[in-house]
């Protein structure tokens, strides 16, 4: 099993809590983005830059991904390719999105585009606090004692 970061929106607080998971556990752990990242030196964490444009970090995911695998993510269609893979999807405010719930989730986000698109104001997410990165670091710890790795 890996771990691969859908990191170009990934919040600071969340990478350090799967940068030492992956030092503790030995999981070698891929941060994918657009730009250039910092990374700490670790046999098992590497960073993956991947050439600008719509979906190329997203679609590289994809791609790397095999079954078991652990893809962080709140990209709700990233997410339901990577469970279609069958990988795990873990967001960074520490949901899992499964084959139960991902296609609701899908249904929402598609509606809320089309709601934005029609120039009603929607608003974005809560800001992300101290109980989500506690909430994240809780299911990650579970999921990976759960894998036996």
């Amino acid at each position: 099993m890996q771990i691969l970061i859908d990191a170009d929106a990934c919040p600071k607080v969340i990478k350090d809590i799967l940068f030492r998971a992956a030092d503790r556990r030995q999981i070698l752990t891929t941060l994918v983005a657009n730009k250039l990242l910092h990374c700490p030196p670790s046999p098992f964490i590497r960073a993956l830059q991947v050439p600008s444009g719509f979906d190329v970090a997203d679609n590289k995911i994809v791609e790397m991904t095999q079954v078991g695998d652990l893809v962080i993510t709140a990209d709700i269609p990233l997410a339901a390719q990577v469970i279609a893979k069958g990988g795990h999807v873990l967001n960074p405010r520490g949901e899992f999105y499964t084959k139960d719930t991902i296609q609701e989730r899908l249904t929402m986000r598609n509606f809320m585009e089309n709601l934005r698109g029609s120039g009603v104001e929607t608003g974005g997410p809560p800001v992300f606090n101290q109980r989500d990165q506690q909430t994240f670091a809780n299911q990650l710890d579970k999921f990976l004692a759960k894998t036996k790795i």
